[in-house]
C-alpha cells in the first residue's frame, strides 16, 4: 500500500495537476492510517486498508480536537486513494464510503473595513526597498484579490502594463487573467525602480526600470530570491495589524476584502468569481452573506424605526 500511495501522489500531481500543498496534505492523512495498521514505514498489506482501520484514525482525530476541517481533508484523501486502489485491483471496495463526514461550520469570510485599509497601505512609505517592496505587494494582493500561493509565484512576465492586466496562475494549473489598478501599479513602479526588478511585459521600459525576463520573481527578498509563503504573511501581520482592529489578519483577509468591497459597490457576482477563480458560483456566493450583513447593520443604524 505504501508503494500504491507514492503512485497515487504521482498522479494527484501529474494527471490531475494538484498543487504541492494538496500532495504534501494529502500524503500525510493517508500515511497516518497506514502508519497506524502496521507502525511507521513498515509494509501495509492491502487487507489493513480497512474501514475499521479509518474509523479508528478518525476516533484518534476527534480526540485530540482536530479541526473539522482537517477531518474533512483526510476523509477526502482516504476515499480518492481507495478509489484508485480499486482501480489498480488492490481492494474490492472503498472502505472510507461509508465514514460520516464532520458538519463543517459555515463562516464568513473576514474582510478589513474600507477606510482604515486605506490608511494603513497609505502609511506604508519611505524609499527604502523593504518599504516600496510591502507597499506593492499588498497593494497588488488587494487589487487582483490573489491567493497567498498566487501572490508568490508572479514573475515579471506575467504583468501586463499597457492594459493592466496580471497573468494568475492558480489553483490545478489554471490561469487566469485579471486586472490591477492604478494604485497598485504605481507601487509597483515605484518597488522596481528602487531595486532594478523586473520590468514586466508590454510597452516601452520607463526610466530605472528594464523589461523583464518572463521567469524573473516579481516579488523577492534582500538576497534577490522568491519570497517565500511565510515571509508575505508576517508583512501583512506587520503592516495591517491596526486596520485589523486588533484581530488576526492574513494574506486571504486582503482577497475577501477584495471580493467584498467590489460587491459593496455593486459589481456583478459572476464578474468576482471570475477574478477569483472559483470554478463554482457558490464559493462567490458568501460574499453576498458579508454584503446583506452590512446591509443589514445599516439599516438598523439609520432607520428611525428600524
Amino acid at each position: 500500500m505504501r508503494e500504491a500511495l507514492e503512485q497515487f501522489l504521482t498522479e494527484l500531481a501529474a494527471r490531475r495537476r494538484a498543487s504541492p500543498l494538496t500532495v504534501e496534505a494529502y500524503r500525510r492523512d493517508i500515511a497516518r492510517a497506514l502508519d497506524r495498521a502496521a507502525g511507521p514505514e513498515r509494509p501495509v498489506e492491502p487487507a489493513r486498508w480497512s474501514t475499521e482501520l479509518l474509523a479508528g484514525v478518525l476516533r484518534e482525530m476527534w480526540k485530540a480536537r482536530r479541526a473539522p476541517s482537517s477531518v474533512a481533508r483526510s476523509l477526502a484523501a482516504w476515499r480518492s486513494f481507495s478509489r484508485f486502489c480499486v482501480r489498480r485491483g488492490l481492494i474490492s471496495a472503498d472502505p472510507a464510503l461509508g465514514l460520516p463526514a464532520p458538519r463543517r461550520p459555515r463562516r464568513l469570510p473576514r474582510t478589513l473595513p474600507l477606510k482604515e485599509l486605506e490608511r494603513a497601505l497609505d502609511r506604508i512609505a519611505g524609499a527604502d526597498p523593504a518599504a516600496r517592496r510591502d507597499r506593492a505587494l499588498l497593494e497588488l494582493a488587494y487589487s487582483s484579490g490573489l491567493r497567498l500561493a498566487e501572490l508568490v509565484g508572479l514573475n515579471g512576465g506575467d504583468l501586463d502594463w499597457e492594459a493592466r492586466l496580471l497573468r494568475v496562475r492558480g489553483k490545478g494549473g489554471h490561469q487566469r487573467v485579471v486586472p490591477f489598478g492604478a494604485a497598485a501599479g504605481e507601487a509597483l513602479e515605484r518597488y522596481l525602480a528602487s531595486t532594478g526588478g523586473p520590468r514586466a511585459r508590454g510597452g516601452p521600459a520607463r526610466p530605472g526600470l528594464e523589461r523583464a525576463r518572463p521567469i524573473e520573481p516579481l516579488f523577492v527578498n534582500a538576497r534577490g530570491a522568491r519570497l517565500s509563503r511565510r515571509t508575505v504573511q508576517r508583512v501583512v501581520r506587520r503592516r495591517l495589524a491596526e486596520a485589523a482592529g486588533g484581530l488576526g489578519v492574513s494574506p486571504h483577509s486582503l482577497r475577501h476584502s477584495f471580493a467584498s468591497h467590489l460587491l459593496d459597490r455593486g459589481a456583478d457576482l459572476r464578474a468576482i468569481q471570475e477574478m477569483l477563480g472559483h470554478r463554482s458560483l457558490a464559493s462567490t456566493q458568501i460574499y453576498t452573506h458579508v454584503s446583506n450583513r452590512r446591509l443589514r447593520q445599516a439599516y438598523e443604524r439609520a432607520h428611525p424605526r428600524a
